[in-house]
């Protein structure tokens, strides 16, 4: 018997699929209503790159808005809660989020796995877009089902590039995705603005060493919260 989730817009989320293929892409997840705001509280917390304890990568916008409370209320919605829960499978925490844009001519990246914190599937992340993605801004490319390999330090196969998939949607959907899966970022060609905030979520095991490392990574708000999988 199949297992489903709902979002919040009815859409029926399929948790085979999502087992098996390591991702799901929330359409209008995040209520339009709210992205003016998202948007400003982006624009007005953009910080440079030396400004943050570890220095951020070159050709990026980035962005310290894990104290703002529509940022928190996105990070909480109950459809993605929903999903996540359902990918972790045990009680798990809120660890980070944190705002990013690609800047034109710039952010790439080769494909990568950001890797559980233990054990397999202990790892949740999260792109919630404030704008439109697609090609033409450099929206994150994947590979379904590679989230679960042998070795997940093994080098990435060059082959992967040819069939990864690069997504696309509107301001307003969320992408969820396990830490293990094949994924990346792409060049954003045209300069057109593709705010995003990055979630992560982790399973409750993971707190002590996210608590070692949440100073270097700028994690200010409060990450004692505990959420249960339905």
């Amino acid at each position: 018997m199949q297992s489903h989730a709902t979002d919040t817009h009815g859409t029926i989320v399929d948790r085979d699929a999502l087992a098996r293929d390591g991702y799901v892409l929330l359409r209008s997840a995040i209520p339009r209503e709210w992205l003016d705001s998202l948007r400003a509280a982006f624009d007005e917390n953009i910080q440079p790159s030396e400004k943050w304890p570890v220095p951020r990568g070159f050709g990026w916008r980035h962005s310290l808005l894990d104290l703002d409370a529509k940022v928190q209320a996105v990070c909480r919605l109950p459809a993605m809660l929903d999903v996540v829960g359902a990918m972790i499978g045990n009680r798990y925490f809120l660890a980070q989020v944190e705002g990013r844009e690609p800047l034109a001519g710039h952010g790439h990246q080769d494909l990568h796995r950001d890797l559980s914190a233990h054990r397999a599937g202990d790892t949740v992340q999260a792109l919630a877009y404030f704008d439109d993605f697609g090609p033409h801004n450099g929206a994150t490319r994947l590979v379904p089902g590679t989230h679960r390999p042998e070795d997940p330090h093994t080098p990435v196969p060059p082959e992967a590039e040819s069939v990864a998939m690069q997504i696309a949607g509107h301001a307003g959907d969320i992408l969820v995705f396990d830490a293990d899966l094949l994924h990346a970022a792409t060049i954003n060609p045209s300069g057109a603005r593709r705010r995003t905030i990055l979630i992560s979520y982790r399973a409750e095991s993971a707190y002590a060493s996210h608590m070692a490392t949440a100073k270097l990574r700028n994690v200010r708000m409060d990450t004692s919260e505990r959420f249960d999988p339905k």
